[in-house]
């Protein structure tokens, strides 16, 4: 894998932030090496992803919000140094890809189904948090959205697992996945399989660690770079 498929996946990302924040009345802006918000972000939501190794640290906060607490960054290529400027690394992840001509994992024993209408998403919404933070973060007018997409697995009236699936150029970029009574490998299987009949044709990126990392490379995708998010230190 070459740098440009890290790009390409923190792209990707940074579109789906910048989805999330136009949901909330933020706009973001695009350039060549970065995404920015000037605003505070939604919670759990960075106010800043790299999008080239170019990208300097001294534009980047000079973009961002520093006055209110809790300003974050995504070093996509987990080069940039900010411990200087009063950030520390919050964590560490992977960025990872799969391409469109794998078959889709033989696994998969239950393809789940698009989320529809804010009732849906409200309940998908409380399956995913763990932090009470979710009902402020995803709002319906995400949906109204044609590149993002909610998928999620309904088991006995409530949803057991689920995923953001967002579309840009040729890739659907794999976020937010859950598995609340699912183990990972299960649900990786079936979110790529779903993902596979819904959109066929993309390459799968994304981001994990631990566990789900784990997971994600035994349903055929590969670990492709390293990134790291900062968090402003208060």
């Amino acid at each position: 894998m070459t740098e440009g498929d890290v790009r390409v996946a923190a792209r990707n990302n940074a579109l789906w932030c910048d989805a999330i924040c136009r949901s909330h009345g933020i706009a973001g802006r695009f350039e060549d090496t970065m995404w920015t918000s000037a605003c505070r972000t939604p919670p759990l939501y960075p106010d800043a992803v790299t999008l080239s190794s170019h990208a300097s640290a001294g534009e980047i906060l000079a973009r961002i919000d520093r006055e209110k607490s809790g300003a974050s960054i995504k070093d996509s290529f987990a080069c940039l140094n900010l411990a200087d400027a009063g950030f520390d690394v919050l964590f560490e992840a992977q960025w990872i890809y799969r391409p469109s001509d794998r078959p889709p994992p033989a696994s998969a024993t239950q393809l789940w189904t698009l989320v529809n209408g804010a009732y849906e998403l409200a309940a998908w919404a409380t399956a995913w948090d763990r932090n009470q933070l979710a009902g402020s973060v995803f709002r319906p007018d995400l949906l109204v959205d044609s590149s993002v997409s909610v998928i999620g697995k309904w088991e006995a009236g409530r949803v057991v697992a689920g995923a953001v699936v967002y579309r840009s150029e040729s890739v659907a970029g794999v976020s937010n996945l859950f598995h609340s009574d699912n183990a990972a490998e299960d649900a990786w299987a079936e979110c790529l399989s779903t993902i596979a009949r819904l959109w066929p044709g993309r390459s799968i990126v994304g981001y994990e660690r631990d566990e789900d990392l784990a997971a994600a490379v035994r349903n055929g995708c590969s670990a492709i770079g390293g990134l790291r998010v900062w968090l402003a230190l208060d």
